[in-house]
């Protein structure tokens, strides 16, 4: 390889590259959108280089976190990759590391979500880093993040302090041409000095500590000010009307808008890439030449916070700049233009997007939301919980079954193990009021690991009684499919210890565990209510359910050991004898009759109607037609089989399909009926035991 060898690479990749380039010695991560291709590039370009780092998945932020920090106290360079929400995690090491401080580099990449796209929360890691006081570096491009880690590394050994690396989605995602430099190779052994005033620090020895800091957060602050390399002025003026402070894709942003407006020689840029401490000379320096000055940083007013006058500035604080979402172009072309009117600068017209937005929307395209993968297991789970327990409270957690929402089987979803800590929660408070009610929380295997676990340890203690179904497929899903502890390998991909969910869900005290098929609906429904069954009983407890599936996308062919053909019927089979059904239009004589002779009154089919088309006036049920789809729910759930309606074998568009199990594969064709899309289906056959009407059946097997 030549050591000046340009490549276009993704903005992780460039990190990754600025990690390996930096002579690093120990990474480790957790993976979450937008930080995870960080990790398989660093794998990567060890195996390519022979390198010796040791890089590692681990079980979450915080233990990534503490790894690599002690990695650092023996004297070598480390670092730890997560997203914002995933320093959240962290913020216990975060802050106790700034005030004890490193010895080898130390630098903390976390990758900010605005918008935000896949996240709990739209945060910014800046203020985290002003909170903790560390310094951090935005980058405004992946060129930029990769020359910007030997300095944050170098920084970061120079005052013996935590060193942030922040780039933005815009920034991880975007791919840009890079310079493959040389990757040194730092040799140093570890070596750890004992010191226990410092690495053991007592509350009073933390308040010198935290003098300490200060200091070097000062220091840090002026050395920054000679960083002309990352905090220059673009087409300085000695007076100005309007100049612009942008840091990090703010920059990016700011620089091609001015070039589309004919303006980058009017008005001038400063831009800012250690926006933590501020390098208050220059800032201070630039303010003065201008008459206003605007701010633009993603995503909170980090910058404008730590300007103490601020009579001249134009950004967040003063709403000119939204307070949420994306700092998105448009709505940066739109502020500077209005600026440059009301300050009487010349400025290009911008062509308007509002014809193109009017044509868009005249098409009428349909939006779809996001959604569970076609043959995905978590699907068949959410559906078979549902029917057991349509009235019950489904707390659930971060992964790829939160989407169980469209299902209506998610009621929460919060933060990494709250569903388990919900589940408890919920539990307690229904209880204190001597009410019994089903409570299913799931949960991934990756976010069990993650954080599950203690909410499940403090669920027993504390003798709460609900179902904890355990999404088992295998794989950490959403993120990319990175390996799970029960899998056994490692990041690199060689061989670790296999971790069993059974025996650690066994450790934290629950006797009731099972573990079952998702695919078999009607077995998982059986098992559902044997689970509640179990909290309710005397002497019962927690009831664990591991729904184990490998993910359809990451083993697709090795699932299909007997592949199945699954179609539908718009015309009923001439066995069954019945006529042709109009498309959302169903004759009398195939709705559903209670018969009150057998009924017993136990109110199930008015629990799992759907559509709420079934009430109760004093002993007898009411079927309001009007609402009634014909979809054979309250038939198949009646327990004395009561309820007299035939199947009548073909699609009647009923929509129960689409509704309550939503498969993508599955889509309403122009007369109402269901059709299936062979480009997405996998014929996994869970939509046969969907339909009550038996309109969808297996061809083959």
């Amino acid at each position: 390889m030549s050591l000046k060898e340009e490549k276009v690479v993704l903005g992780n990749e460039a990190i990754a590259r600025g990690i390996v380039e930096s002579g690093c010695h120990f990474f480790a991560a957790y993976p979450g959108t937008p930080s995870s291709e960080i990790l398989p590039a660093i794998v990567r370009f060890k195996k390519e280089n022979n390198l010796d780092i040791y890089v590692e998945w681990s079980i979450n932020e915080k233990v990534a976190f503490e790894n690599a920090l002690v990695a650092s106290y023996t004297g070598k360079r480390a670092a730890v990759a997560m997203k914002q929400v995933g320093l959240n995690v962290a913020t216990d090491p975060l802050m106790s590391s700034a005030y004890i401080g490193t010895i080898g580099g130390f630098v903390i990449i976390s990758c900010d979500d605005p918008g935000p796209y896949s996240s709990q929360t739209e945060q910014d890691t800046r203020f985290m880093a002003m909170f903790a006081k560390v310094p951090v570096f935005d980058p405004a491009n992946p060129k930029e993040a990769q020359k910007m880690l030997p300095i944050a590394f170098d920084l970061s050994e120079k005052y013996q302090i935590p060193v942030i690396l922040r780039p933005v989605l815009r920034v991880s995602h975007a791919q840009q041409t890079i310079t493959l430099n040389p990757i040194i190779n730092i040799e140093r052994k570890a070596s750890f000095q004992r010191n226990p005033q410092r690495w053991s620090a007592t509350p009073r020895f933390r308040f010198i500590l935290h003098k300490q800091l200060n200091q070097k957060i000062k220091n840090i602050s002026e050395e920054f000010n000679s960083m002309t390399f990352l905090n220059f002025i673009e087409h300085d003026k000695d007076r100005t009307a309007l100049g612009i402070i942008a840091s990090g894709i703010g920059y990016s942003i700011a620089r091609d808008i001015l070039s589309e407006l004919g303006l980058q020689e009017e008005i001038p840029i400063l831009k800012i890439g250690t926006p933590y401490p501020l390098p208050a000379e220059i800032v201070e320096s630039f303010i003065e030449k201008c008459d206003h000055v605007l701010i633009l940083e993603e995503t909170e007013p980090v910058i404008e916070l730590q300007i103490p006058d601020k009579s001249k500035l134009i950004g967040r604080l003063d709403g000119t700049i939204p307070s949420e979402g994306e700092m998105l172009p448009e709505t940066i072309t739109r502020v500077i233009s209005d600026l440059c009117r009301k300050f009487s600068i010349p400025v290009l017209e911008v062509t308007s997007t509002a014809p193109l937005e009017k044509m868009v929307a005249e098409l009428g395209l349909p939006i779809r939301r996001p959604t569970l993968c076609s043959g995905c297991a978590h699907r068949a789970s959410f559906f078979a919980f549902k029917r057991a327990f349509p009235k019950g409270i489904f707390p659930s957690d971060i992964g790829c079954y939160t989407l169980g929402m469209n299902m209506e089987s998610v009621d929460t979803c919060h933060d990494m193990g709250a569903a388990v800590t919900f589940a408890s929660g919920f539990y307690q408070a229904y209880h204190q009021d001597g009410k019994e009610i089903p409570i299913i929380a799931t949960i991934g295997d990756s976010t069990f690991y993650h954080s599950g676990a203690p909410g499940l340890l403090n669920a027993v203690y504390n003798g709460a009684k609900f179902i904890l179904v355990i999404l088992d497929n295998s794989i950490t899903a959403m993120t990319g499919m990175q390996p799970t502890p029960e899998s056994g390998v490692t990041a690199d991909g060689h061989p670790g210890k296999a971790l069993s969910i059974e025996e650690l869900v066994k450790g934290c005290g629950v006797k009731y565990i099972r573990v079952v098929n998702p695919y078999d609906i009607k077995g998982l429904i059986r098992e559902a209510e044997k689970a509640y069954n179990y909290n309710l009983q005397k002497g019962g407890g927690m009831a664990v359910i591991i729904a184990r599936y490998p993910c359809i996308i990451n083993q697709k062919e090795q699932l299909k050991v007997n592949p199945i053909k699954v179609d539908i019927r718009h015309i009923p089979p001439p066995e069954k004898g019945l006529p042709q059904v109009k498309s959302g239009e169903m004759p009398q004589s195939l709705l559903p009759v209670v018969q009150e002779e057998t009924c017993c009154q136990c109110d199930t089919c008015m629990i799992q109607c759907p559509e709420e088309a079934i009430s109760r006036i004093g002993d007898s049920y009411v079927i309001d037609y009007n609402k009634c789809t014909g979809c054979r729910v309250c038939s198949q759930e009646c327990p004395t089989a009561a309820i007299d309606m035939p199947a009548v074998g073909a699609c009647i568009a009923c929509g129960y399909c689409l509704k309550r199990f939503e498969c993508p594969s599955l889509i309403r064709g122009e007369d109402g009926r269901v059709k299936i899309d062979r480009l997405t289906c996998v014929d996994c056959g869970l939509c046969v035991e969907v339909c009550g009407q038996e309109g969808i059946f297996k061809v083959s097997s």
